[in-house]
């Protein structure tokens, strides 16, 4: 815009009057230039430019299939930044009136109000807020030291056996196709001291515990309420579902008949994450061995920062970050050894990779965006960069009903004759030709890499589709408070969708996950691909 709000609002009738003939030409010349940005900013929508489908309106239908969320800016708009990784971090719960309320509660100005000197929790004769809920008992359990920590000796039913402790778990046993349904069980698990018979040691046998650290405000523990089948089934009305903690409660509570508070349910959640962390590692295996690997990247929240949801997704596996808008996270996820395929779009910290291919959806998005400019420069140019990538779109999807075909050589003159249009433009006074034009100059061979095998996709859907789940999610809950939850939704969100590409039911892998992490075992591998 060649005038800003201050100078406008200076300029009125009688300024106008006062202005020579050939300064009044001048600045109508100034504003025809700003009337025909503004119109060209409001014809703008997701079919035209870099905004997102959410940005439509919701009456707005188009033709083309819908794009994925937040395409980055152009490179030249991008400034450089540091950034460093997320790991740990406690998930957004939701930002509702009764939220509000708890914080003014635990204000300062409360806190001073407090008499002194009491200790924490509890105090004597107080009502107290225990669990209430009474729920028939379905079977006990009673956990036995397997072998004497003494003489080694093995220990049978004979040996003398001692209660000491004991809890309740509730959990969900889910049918399968002969018998479908959900049944809530109520099972009673008991520890105590067993007696050796053999040198009479007494070995006591406790609930494995995994104590919170530094990196984890959540511990992993059999002295648990939840089950792991009714955690899994917590994380789906969360992360699938997109429930609020609020919402999960209630309906826990219309159908299952289960009385959870919101603390108990965003422990879950969190003990989950924390069980799944391990996987990690084996995620960014399996994504370094990818042949061809898809990644895309959108804003998130976390709590007053910005961040990035990064998604890096192939045949097989599907893996989420959430850390900042950096080379420093590519480096961390492909490190040295990928030497596959990567498909992305026009963020310069790709260039790094030189076995490349550029989303031409995006590209055609800008192309069309010119091409209904009200001006000559971006609309000629626009039309013929839509034509080129029109055409040659046509000519590889007819090249791929045929056998292997290097197209390059074939359009070399034709791609000769573009290359001088874009050389033409990239020095325009129009803000959009200049990018656009400059955009195909930089990444020229990445865009029409594709030509050599076009057998090799043509856009990123692949990981737009898979970012537009949570990105809705994201607009639910606003993202996340910390690092722990920025870690716990990244991971849950690469379970999810790695076992949903290999045809594996994720809830079912990830109770066993929890069962095994809360008996101190390592973390079951992945489900094979089907």
């Amino acid at each position: 815009m060649h005038l800003s709000r201050e100078e406008l609002l200076k300029i009125d009738k009688q300024f106008i009057d006062t202005l020579p003939g050939k300064s009044a030409k001048e600045l109508c010349l100034l504003f025809l230039d700003d009337l025909k940005e503004l119109h060209e900013r409001m014809g703008q929508n997701s079919e035209n430019s870099s905004m997102p489908p959410s940005s439509n309106f919701p009456w707005a239908r188009f033709d083309a299939d819908a794009q994925a969320d937040e395409e980055e800016p152009d490179e030249e708009q991008v400034e450089a930044t540091h950034i460093e990784l997320d790991d740990s971090d406690e998930e957004s719960a939701e930002h509702d009136e009764d939220a509000d309320k708890s914080d003014q509660q635990d204000s300062p100005k409360n806190i001073d109000d407090r008499p002194k000197g009491n200790k924490p929790g509890k105090q004597p004769g107080a009502t107290g807020h225990g669990r209430t809920q009474k729920l028939p008992v379905h079977d006990t359990i009673i956990h036995k030291a397997g072998t004497c920590s003494a003489c080694n000796l093995e220990l049978d039913e004979t040996c003398d056996f001692t209660a000491r402790t004991g809890h309740y778990v509730v959990d969900i046993e889910v049918g399968d196709a002969t018998g479908p349904g959900i049944e809530v069980i109520n099972t009673k698990h008991i520890y105590g001291d067993t007696t050796c018979g053999g040198c009479g040691h007494v070995n006591r046998l406790m609930p494995h515990r995994l104590e919170k650290n530094e990196d984890w405000g959540v511990e992993i523990s059999q002295w648990h309420m939840v089950g792991p089948k009714l955690t899994a089934l917590i994380v789906c009305l969360s992360k699938r579902m997109r429930l609020s903690r609020r919402r999960i409660r209630e309906f826990l509570q219309d159908w299952l008949r289960l009385d959870l508070g919101i603390g108990t349910i965003n422990q879950c959640i969190h003990e989950a994450g924390r069980a799944a962390s391990p996987l990690s590692d084996e995620f960014l295996e399996e994504v370094r061995e990818s042949l061809i690997l898809f990644v895309d990247e959108t804003s998130w929240k976390e709590w007053a920062e910005k961040r990035w949801l990064w998604v890096f997704t192939s045949l097989k596996v599907t893996f989420y970050i959430i850390g900042l808008r950096s080379q420093k996270v590519l480096d961390y996820v492909l490190g040295q050894t990928f030497k596959g395929v990567l498909m992305s779009d026009g963020y310069k910290a790709y260039r790094k990779f030189l076995n490349r291919l550029r989303c031409w959806a995006h590209l055609l998005r800008k192309t069309k965006g010119l091409k209904q400019s009200l001006s000559d420069d971006p609309r000629t140019f626009g039309t013929e960069a839509h034509a080129v990538l029109t055409e040659l779109m046509d000519v590889i999807y007819k090249a791929r009903e045929g056998p292997p075909t290097d197209l390059l050589p074939i359009y070399r003159e034709f791609l000769a004759e573009f290359k001088a249009c874009c050389m033409r433009y990239r020095d325009s006074d129009h803000k959009k030709t200049r990018e656009l034009a400059r955009e195909f100059l930089n990444d020229w061979d990445t865009i029409f890499h594709v030509l050599s095998n076009p057998t090799w996709p043509l856009t990123n859907n692949e990981a737009e589709q898979a970012l537009r789940h949570w990105v809705i999610a994201r607009k639910l809950s606003h993202g996340t408070r910390n690092g722990q939850g920025s870690h716990v939704f990244a991971i849950l969100a690469s379970v999810i969708d790695t076992c949903r590409k290999r045809n594996a039911c994720p809830w079912k892998y990830l109770a066993e996950v929890i069962t095994a992490r809360r008996q101190g075992l390592d973390v079951p591998p992945l489900p094979l691909a089907a």
